[in-house]
């Protein structure tokens, strides 16, 4: 349950061993979150991550096995949550993966591994896990988009669509939910100097995982819908959205 402030007290995060899920939840410790579930393949690889944490003063970390692709687990994934800690009131989707573009352009499996690991994996557990929100009559889900999505780039379509498809889709299911206690922020992050992204060469405006965290937090507070990071990307990205298409492909994105 929220706090009697209205702070956020208990967290899952799918995808708890990414830069970016770690550091919001150690961002969301300090604005006094007390319980941190931290959800990915392989728990034993999360230890760090958690210890991490509760260094940051979490009074509770758990970890618990969640497989994005395995989608005939979630239901039940989602009923262990709440069975196991009670009221939910964030749940930050942080799971995905970049992939390798002249591979996917290519290779059938390996684009629909990648689209499934970004989109229809999270759609697979966000339905429940909406659902059970609902129920409870409160609760923020939290989704990373990117600004890939926002419009096809020769040099990561595949990932860009799978990007695409998760924000509208969370739109879609943010209006739905108008009215019912649950809301949901969809986060569009730039180039994140990451696990995901090492050794690849940063773009303009490119960020870290504890600035996302920032923008995460501050944006709960100020109740956003759709955050951008570094803010900046907002005007860049609408610019580019109206070049021509001719013009855009020339670009070096």
């Amino acid at each position: 349950m929220q706090d009697a402030l209205g702070g956020v007290q208990t967290v899952l995060v799918l995808g708890g061993a990414s830069d970016l899920g770690l550091a919001t939840a150690r961002r969301l410790v300090q604005d006094r979150t007390t319980t941190v579930i931290l959800a990915g393949r392989d728990p034993a690889a999360m230890a760090e991550g958690a210890e991490s944490v509760r260094r940051a003063g979490a009074q509770r970390v758990e970890t618990m096995a969640f497989d994005a692709l395995d989608r005939d687990s979630h239901a039940a994934f989602v009923d262990r949550c709440w069975a196991e800690y009670g009221d939910i009131d964030l749940v930050l989707v942080a799971f995905g993966v970049l992939g390798d573009q002249d591979v996917a352009e290519h290779d059938a499996a390996t684009a629909l591994a990648i689209i499934d690991a970004n989109f229809t994996g999270a759609v697979s557990v966000l339905i429940p896990l909406i659902d059970r929100m609902r129920v409870q009559g409160h609760g923020t889900v939290v989704v990373l988009s990117s600004v890939a999505g926002e419009r096809a780039r020769r040099s990561n379509f595949v990932y860009g669509s799978s990007k695409a498809g998760l924000d509208v889709f969370c739109q879609g299911m943010s209006d739905a939910l108008i009215g019912t206690g649950v809301r949901m922020m969809i986060v569009r992050p730039g180039f994140v100097h990451s696990k995901m992204t090492e050794g690849l060469d940063p773009a303009p405006l490119s960020t870290t995982p504890e600035a996302v965290a920032d923008a995460i937090v501050e944006g709960l507070a100020k109740r956003r819908e759709i955050i951008w990071v570094p803010a900046a990307l907002r005007a860049v990205l609408s610019g580019l959205r109206h070049v021509p298409r001719p013009v855009f492909r020339r670009l070096p994105v």
